[in-house]
């Protein structure tokens, strides 16, 4: 388990991706990807089928939901998208969970005086309302969503990225992601990237192109420490 040291943060921000990263929302989503097809006839799928699909935002998982079991054309698309997103928001915090030892992990950043940021391609306001629910509001200082840039400037562009070290105050940063979205975003804005090996992964971990990879959240702060210490 991740000990709380008094040592200064490796960094002086660190963000993180939301899902697949800080937490294990497959469930949930799934459940919502499921409310949309079966609204459409179609069969439902389960999580581990879901869980590559999410990280380029709802839309996107739903699509590929949508052709895994047929495909369909953009009106229709839309409209299932609408459903999916009713659906979760009422349904947001049932199974999710923090991933073991995040709470500790986060704790041990913030007392060495790191600001946290949350970026995620979900809706600013689903995951508001997601991070509300489970009492993790406060933890961070900025929380970042797929639409707050406007449209096409969510992960992997940079921009989100940009604004979490403009809101965060500047200074040294790092990048913890478990999509090729987040780590090419990170990689973009000139930030040093870890990739969560548990996490929602369309490929394997070692293809992202992180500089540094964790199997847990007991190995986050020495995997930071490592990465800071890195000559420039």
């Amino acid at each position: 388990m991740t000990q709380i040291s008094s040592r200064p943060s490796p960094f002086d921000i660190v963000g993180f991706d939301l899902d697949g990263t800080l937490l294990d929302t497959s469930g949930d989503l799934a459940a919502a990807v499921n409310h949309a097809l079966a609204s459409a006839g179609r069969p439902a799928l389960t999580v581990d089928q879901v869980k590559p699909m999410i990280g380029g935002g709802a839309r996107h998982m739903l699509a590929q939901g949508m052709a895994a079991t047929g495909g369909c054309d953009d009106a229709t698309l839309d409209r299932l998208h609408r459903l999916l997103l009713d659906y979760y928001e009422s349904h947001i915090a049932i199974l999710t969970r923090p991933y073991p030892h995040v709470l500790a992990a986060l704790d041990d950043l913030a007392a060495r005086g790191a600001r946290l940021a949350v970026v995620t391609n979900k809706l600013e306001g689903l995951a508001r309302k997601l991070l509300g629910a489970l009492d993790l509001t406060a933890r961070f200082d900025c929380i970042i969503g797929g639409d707050t840039m406007g449209p096409g400037n969510a992960k992997p562009s940079p921009k989100p990225i940009y604004e979490m070290l403009a809101r965060c105050g500047g200074g040294t940063a790092a990048f913890v992601g478990d999509s090729i979205f987040d780590i090419r975003a990170g990689r973009a804005a000139g930030l040093p990237t870890i990739a969560c090996s548990f996490g929602f992964l369309m490929q394997p971990v070692a293809e992202l192109g992180a500089d540094a990879i964790i199997d847990g959240y007991g190995e986050l702060v020495p995997t930071l420490e490592r990465l800071a210490a890195r000559p420039a």
